[in-house]
């Protein structure tokens, strides 16, 4: 059963075409990965889907409901977490401050989903007082991640969650998606632009070229190589 569905979007930032109807359905409880080179329209089809960026045509459906009009904050608040490329944190608020920030009810101090929180990812318990500007560019990138979590999505949207980041992080972060999305069946659409990396992790994937899905598949039945030659070689 497909959790979310895009269909046909197409999508501008001004004047410039960007997405030229894309299609893409992640079923419930999947791991999926948009690979593309720079510039052909990954981030702006993540953009759309939270609502970032309105689609002038198409249609996205999350869990039956239609939110293509929605504005970022619906999206949100229905179930969908966007951790964005560059991470955005909060540098003069602690940790724990920035956790708070990702609850859909900003009333609440704590969320019981803290302690889950903390126990994926123990380096920021040891660091809750610590204010996040202070972090290291892997640990802000858990803190992101674990910021979307503390709104208790369904779906969580990864833009370039590994770049900047040392391989022996990125190797943890990694790890910690396939647990929560086993553990837990969050749905995950993660976009990026290593494809060794996505395609470790990942179930099902399509490939963007231009603003157009021009692939899309089960990754055990890919041909990395075409796929590569294709699409990928700068």
């Amino acid at each position: 059963m497909s959790e979310l569905v895009v269909d046909n979007i197409h999508t501008f930032y001004g004047l410039s075409h960007v997405l030229h109807g894309v299609s893409v359905a992640v079923n419930q409880g999947k791991f999926a990965c948009l690979l593309g080179r720079n510039g052909m329209g990954k981030t702006t089809t993540l953009r759309s889907i939270m609502g970032l960026t309105p689609v002038k045509s198409g249609t996205i459906t999350y869990r039956g409901k239609r939110i293509e009009k929605f504005k970022p904050y619906e999206t949100f608040e229905l179930g969908i977490g966007y951790v964005p490329q560059g991470r955005r944190m909060f540098p003069y608020l602690t940790v724990h401050e920035n956790l708070r920030m990702g609850l859909r009810d900003k009333r609440q101090k704590k969320s019981p989903l803290f302690e889950r929180i903390f126990e994926l990812f123990p380096v920021l318990a040891e660091r809750k007082k610590q204010k996040a500007g202070t972090l290291s560019g892997g640990e802000q990138q858990m803190l992101a991640i674990a910021r979307s979590l503390a709104g208790e999505v369904g779906m969580l949207l990864l833009d370039e969650p590994t770049e900047g980041v040392q391989p022996n992080i990125v190797d943890q972060i990694l790890e910690l998606l396939m647990q929560i999305n086993k553990d837990k069946g969050l749905t995950i659409l993660l976009v990026e632009q290593n494809m060794e990396l996505a395609l470790s992790v990942a179930e099902d994937y399509f490939v963007i070229e231009r603003g157009v899905i021009v692939e899309s598949g089960m990754v055990k039945e890919i041909d990395r190589a075409a796929v590569v030659d294709r699409y990928l070689t700068v």
